[in-house]
């Protein structure tokens, strides 16, 4: 399978997940379907602890009371990543903008699904290009793949007979959880900063 359908299938894999998640747990009525959220009940997201860009360790205990934004990737990602993720945090810096309050509230996270490459040094460097509070994590191989496996995140190391370097098709998606880290809504990471700092706006209390 080449790289380009690679991708193709796995956004529309993951897009399928979770939407048959959301919708199997909320057989709402339409006047619930109006302010209940697209992913109250499904089952996204859980407990980790991870290496942060300082080094240091991140738990998700330390994020209690705060939404966070939540995006998978990797930092030698040639296009997609550095698109997605400047998207995301240019519409929470609209939001915040609108709303200054709302920096206290929400915590942006970019944790990578290269921990081969991404270690504390190499993701600061890479974080530090999208907005100053967000918070990149590492962590070893199998960490990493326990957290993708708990917010649903496919990956997929391809490398290149004759090359040192390789790519790693995976699964987008920019979450927004809750202050008890329950799942609320994807945000449109494709769509224009201001219809992302709409999206955040919305489903904040």
């Amino acid at each position: 399978m080449s790289g380009r359908m690679m991708n193709k299938f796995l956004s529309v894999f993951s897009a399928f997940l979770l939407v048959s998640l959301a919708t199997g747990c909320n057989p709402a009525s339409s006047e619930n379907a109006k302010t209940e959220a697209p992913l109250a009940g499904a089952k996204i997201g859980g407990s980790f602890t991870l290496t942060n860009q300082d080094g240091g360790l991140t738990s998700d205990d330390d994020f209690k009371g705060q939404y966070r934004i939540i995006y998978f990737g990797y930092s030698y990602c040639p296009d997609v990543c550095p698109v997605d993720l400047a998207n995301l945090m240019n519409g929470l810096t609209l939001a915040e903008k609108a709303d200054p309050a709302l920096a206290d509230k929400v915590q942006p996270i970019f944790i990578t699904i290269d921990p081969e490459r991404d270690g504390p040094e190499q993701l600061k460097q890479y974080v530090d290009n999208f907005h100053p509070r967000l918070i990149g994590l590492t962590g070893s191989v199998d960490a990493i793949a326990a957290v993708a496996k708990k917010y649903l995140i496919i990956y997929n190391k391809r490398e290149s007979p004759g090359f040192s370097e390789y790519l790693v098709d995976h699964s987008r998606q920019g979450y927004l959880f809750g202050p008890e880290g329950e799942p609320i809504a994807l945000l449109p990471f494709d769509g224009t900063p201001q219809q992302i700092a709409d999206e955040i706006k919305r489903w904040m209390k």
